[in-house]
């Protein structure tokens, strides 16, 4: 067989996997989210080896999007990280058997200490299951690995079952860009989210030329002007754009440069946005027009142009 092909079945069979997690979701699901929202601690996950690599990563991504949670090792929790919890806290459990001695172990002490506990397991008659308060069903027809023993499909599902839980706790919270922004400071994503059109522009040097310009001087002032294009009228009357790509498509009409009529190559009306705008936000319009320049404005006046290069 070849290895394309064991990739695709694996893919398959995952996927398989996540058609089943769909259909087990439940009024379960919706009680984890009320019990959540209404918390007044924090919410904790916990789980054993690839459980609790999957459940390090739920953490985090709950944490990012608005819900206060940590991953706990239940390990290094009955060595003396029980301290960490408190009766206010949630505590979210993996395990896809249902069965690992670390997890049953802090259950019964969330149990005698009065947490609500919630439990992601493939073995809905498992004693975690029996005995957490919320169990969130997530049982997969296979495993991809044809020994049906390496955690893979089982893994695939209990992460998405995460996802499926930070996405509608971010809807119920009414989660936000700006929110999204204040706990991803650093970074690419960070300085995207933060920065605004404003901060990132070039202000000096812009190339303004009037409609009636020479092309030989347009040449000039746009070679001058370093951005690829010149703004076609004032800053506080923009008329329009002339880009390097426009002047060159111009040439290949009029057949010369003495021939060229701007009026018939400059874009009018182009997109303009004003410097409080995101740069994030900026980029997707850019990306969705298929422009790499953005004329900005503050106050009715262009003061700046946004570029990204290709």
């Amino acid at each position: 067989m070849k290895y394309q092909e064991i990739a695709r079945n694996t893919i398959r069979t995952e996927m398989e996997g996540l058609k089943a997690l769909a259909e087990n979701i439940d009024g379960q699901f919706d009680r984890a989210i009320g019990e959540i929202l209404s918390g007044k601690g924090k919410l904790i996950v916990s789980g054993m080896g690839k459980s609790g690599q999957i459940g390090q990563k739920i953490a985090s991504t709950l944490a990012s999007t608005g819900t206060p949670a940590f991953f706990l090792h239940p390990a290094e929790a009955l060595h003396g990280d029980l301290g960490m919890i408190d009766d206010a806290d949630i505590l979210l459990l993996l395990s896809y058997s249902g069965e690992t001695e670390e997890i049953l172990r802090l259950l019964a002490y969330l149990k005698e200490h009065g947490n609500m506990t919630i439990a992601i397991t493939g073995s809905p008659g498992s004693t975690l299951a029996c005995h957490a308060d919320i169990v969130l069903n997530a049982a997969v027809p296979a495993e991809a690995c044809p020994l049906q023993l390496a955690p893979t499909t089982s893994t695939t599902a209990a992460l998405v079952l995460g996802d499926a839980l930070a996405v509608a706790l971010m809807e119920a919270r009414h989660f936000e860009v700006k929110e999204f922004a204040r706990f991803h400071p650093g970074g690419k994503l960070g300085h995207k989210l933060l920065t605004t059109v404003g901060e990132a522009m070039r202000r000096e040097r812009l190339p303004f030329v009037p409609m009636d310009i020479e092309p030989e001087e347009l040449l000039i002032r746009m070679s001058e002007g370093k951005l690829g294009l010149a703004l076609v009228g004032t800053a506080g009357n923009l008329e329009g754009i002339i880009t390097d790509g426009d002047f060159r498509r111009g040439l290949v009409r009029f057949g010369s440069m003495k021939e060229m009529d701007l009026k018939k190559i400059v874009t009018r009306n182009p997109v303009v946005v004003e410097e409080s705008m995101a740069l994030s936000e900026a980029e997707a319009l850019m990306k969705e027009r298929k422009i790499t320049a953005l004329p900005v404005r503050q106050g009715g006046k262009i003061t700046g142009v946004y570029q990204i290069f290709n």
